[in-house]
């Protein structure tokens, strides 16, 4: 079979961004061999070395190629997971949901609309505690109709119990992917990995896949929990009608446990790239990152790939420091507010609005700071706008000149 890949368009300056910066820092220095992949076929790879069991998916732009080349590779006999095609995303969410029930290793990846379409599912796959792995390829959403790059389709359901992680670049997307399997097998909850549609899954960059063998020892052979699977053998209810006496407690577990699950994140963090063989600096944090001067008093909070241009304006202005969310959800309160507590002025800079509130990353950062600091919100990037450094440098002119606190987004258009 053939397969035809659409020629896309990729913001000029994003597209080697994250490479550049991995080699400036010296992050993610593995022993693995390094091959130049487009973003999307590094993830299929990677999840083809994790095996699976079951893959369920419904092509939607920018997601597709993961899951086509998903898809060809156990056609072709490079893979023995059973690949499921579904009508539609809710149907792969379905899938994916039963499979996981009855004890399966699964996967799947979708994107904005598609995402929106699986709701139903997301909340129940959270509520029914199922060990889950899923790539969300941020896009826009509608209308109007628009297939670019933003985070206004995860956004739409940023707390459905789900860990939340942000990858900032392909090789990042990777380990991401690994330790999402550990993650939600450790603590039977469900991980979404977030990677930026076209800017990372479109762009090609060398990148370090781990071996199945390196993988298989850090991750064992997936054994289902004997008290949250379906067994004709030991019959049992999942996601059971309950009344109003008992479903505040299931849902404050589930809370708890994802509150909990901070500690473990940052702890599998260093498990797991110290099984792949990747050398990180002492610092290295599986929540958060912080780039530029301990010193400056001024400091960009973000999420993604956009991070990559901004380090490059901070090389430049060493009165400015970055600051990566890593996870999202559970969000790091605690390393957020340490981080920030020496800051004077705070620039929260997110591809997504709250249209008619405060964009949703500037309303976790909200509850971190003080009286005496000042914190404003800007929007960038919605629709796939290139997010360019002259853009990143009118944001700090603009947060470093502001007197007090403006709790109105401003968008930067140019």
């Amino acid at each position: 079979m053939i397969t035809a890949r659409a020629v896309v368009y990729v913001p000029k300056n994003a597209r080697f961004k994250p490479l550049l910066q991995n080699q400036k820092i010296n992050k993610f220095m593995s022993t693995s061999p390094r091959q130049f992949l487009e973003g999307s076929r590094a993830i299929a790879l990677t999840i083809k070395n994790i095996n699976p069991d079951v893959i369920s998916a419904y092509p939607i732009t920018p997601q597709t190629h993961i899951v086509e080349d998903l898809a060809k590779f156990q056609a072709d006999g490079q893979a023995n997971y059973e690949y499921l095609r579904a009508e539609s995303e809710f149907a792969a969410a379905s899938i994916v949901l039963g499979a996981s029930a009855a004890g399966s290793r699964v996967y799947s990846a979708t994107s904005s609309q598609g995402l929106l379409l699986m709701t139903e599912v997301i909340f129940s796959i959270a509520g029914m505690r199922l060990p889950i792995v899923m790539t969300c390829a941020n896009r826009t959403i509608s209308s109007p109709i628009n297939i670019w790059n933003d985070h206004q389709d995860i956004m739409a359901l940023a707390n459905p119990g789900w860990i939340m992680l942000f990858a900032g670049d392909n090789q990042e997307a990777v380990y991401q992917h690994v330790l999402a399997y550990k993650l939600a097998e450790k603590l039977k909850l469900p991980v979404m990995v977030n990677v930026d549609g076209f800017v990372l899954t479109h762009s090609y960059e060398p990148v370090s896949i781990p071996s199945a063998s390196s993988i298989k020892k850090y991750l064992g052979t997936y054994q289902p929990d004997l008290n949250n699977h379906l067994d004709v053998n030991h019959p049992m209810t999942m996601g059971p009608f309950v009344s109003p006496n008992d479903y505040l407690e299931i849902r404050q577990e589930l809370h708890e446990d994802l509150i909990n699950s901070l500690s473990v994140i940052n702890q599998e963090y260093k498990n797991c790239h110290r099984a792949l063989g990747v050398k990180n600096s002492p610092s290295e944090d599986g929540l958060i990152e912080y780039y530029g001067s301990k010193s400056a008093k001024n400091i960009l909070i973000t999420l993604g790939s956009v991070a990559g241009t901004i380090k490059d304006v901070i090389d430049q202005n060493p009165k400015a420091a970055l600051l990566r969310i890593k996870c999202f959800n559970p969000f790091p309160y605690q390393e957020v507010t340490k981080i920030l507590k020496t800051k004077t002025n705070i620039a929260v800079v997110e591809k997504a609005s709250g249209l008619g509130a405060l964009g949703p990353l500037m309303a976790k950062i909200v509850p971190t700071v003080n009286d005496r600091q000042i914190i404003k919100n800007y929007v960038v990037g919605l629709g796939g706008r290139d997010v360019k450094k002259q853009m990143i440098e009118k944001i700090i002119n603009d947060i470093m000149k502001t007197k007090k606190t403006d709790w109105q987004a401003k968008f930067i258009s140019k």
